[in-house]
């Protein structure tokens, strides 16, 4: 898998602009998924996330595209942002996983908050940015006017942007070219000392935690004795695997790639996302941005009744383990 061209890259985009929709339509026209067997919204698979219609938890598709033009085939890595403002420091360390970001903007609604917010974020992490008009199959569509604007408020070439309908299918095939293009190939270097950023995990009652990684430098191997440096823990490699878009198993992951890491973790505050994966034996430095989960929100919960105290606190205790960002004090 590593031999091919690897492009890393995010969709970013304010909320409702069709970001999921975008998503489902890529795995679609790169035949990673059939239009039989896709759901709407298929990295969505959260059900508070396909009935709020936002990306909470973010994911990695790893797809095979082969240019029509060159009959170049690529190793296509799609990173799932959260789409929510209140998640920029996960959306920040999804972007650092990334060399490119397909900024997404609807042709009837044209530049939002949220779209400027996204663009800053994508060009702090200087990654190379495709504008896409999507919608432009709707009869109020206005893609000049949203490309004009697009140059106006964010400073990107209106010439540049790729129009397209997610729904449609519309100008999907001329985009998937686009990525092969103009998006940068990782660096690093599959030789030097470990580096992996994680980007998001999960808890999953079987396998402990599933941590989400982005390799930097080096390659993660079934075996290897690994450090999270942030937290200082030190784990062993039990399973590596990519979703391509299901889970697949893999026997390691090269420089450049995205996947999964398994190693026995059991409780998710060992895992800190921004943190930094490396050898046990043979440590590199952290990668710069880590810092600790900061917490958003404060509330107080209170049972129904008293006889569902115990309740609560176990399904407390449930998110817990699927967010490291998440205390509670009972």
């Amino acid at each position: 898998m590593a031999e091919l061209p690897i492009r890393n890259f995010c969709i970013i985009a304010h909320i409702d602009h069709g970001k999921s929709t975008l998503a489902d339509r890529l795995l679609e026209r790169t035949g990673a998924i059939t239009q039989r067997d896709m759901e709407a919204q298929f990295l969505d698979d959260m059900d508070l996330e396909r009935e709020r219609g936002i990306t909470i938890k973010a994911s990695a598709v790893s797809v095979f595209y082969t240019h029509p033009g060159t009959g170049q085939k690529y190793l296509y890595n799609l990173i799932d942002t959260p789409g929510h403002v209140d998640f920029h420091y996960e959306v920040a360390k999804a972007l650092q996983a990334c060399e490119g970001a397909l900024l997404l903007c609807d042709a009837t609604q044209g530049v939002q908050a949220q779209t400027v917010a996204n663009a800053y974020a994508a060009i702090n992490q200087n990654l190379e940015i495709i504008p896409v008009i999507n919608k432009v199959d709707l009869p109020s569509a206005r893609p000049d006017e949203v490309a004009e604007e697009m140059e106006q408020v964010l400073g990107i070439d209106a010439l540049m942007c790729a129009n397209i309908s997610a729904k449609t299918g519309q100008g999907v095939d001329e985009l998937l070219k686009l990525i092969a293009e103009k998006l940068p190939a990782p660096g690093g270097s599959p030789d030097a000392p470990l580096q992996a950023l994680i980007f998001d995990s999960k808890y999953d009652d079987y396998r402990g935690v599933v941590v989400y990684v982005r390799v930097m430098n080096g390659v993660l191997r079934i075996g290897q004795k690994i450090r999270m440096i942030g937290a200082n823990k030190l784990f062993t490699i039990t399973d590596l695997g990519k979703f391509m878009p299901r889970p697949t198993k893999v026997e390691y992951i090269g420089n450049g790639e995205v996947g999964f890491v398994v190693a026995n973790i059991k409780t998710i505050q060992d895992v800190t996302i921004g943190d930094t994966v490396t050898d046990a034996v043979n440590p590199a430095s952290p990668l710069a941005g880590y810092r600790p989960p900061k917490q958003m929100v404060f509330c107080d919960f209170y049972p129904g009744q008293n006889t569902e105290y115990t309740q609560l606190r176990d399904a407390l205790e449930k998110l817990r383990l699927n967010d490291s960002s998440f205390t509670f004090e009972p």
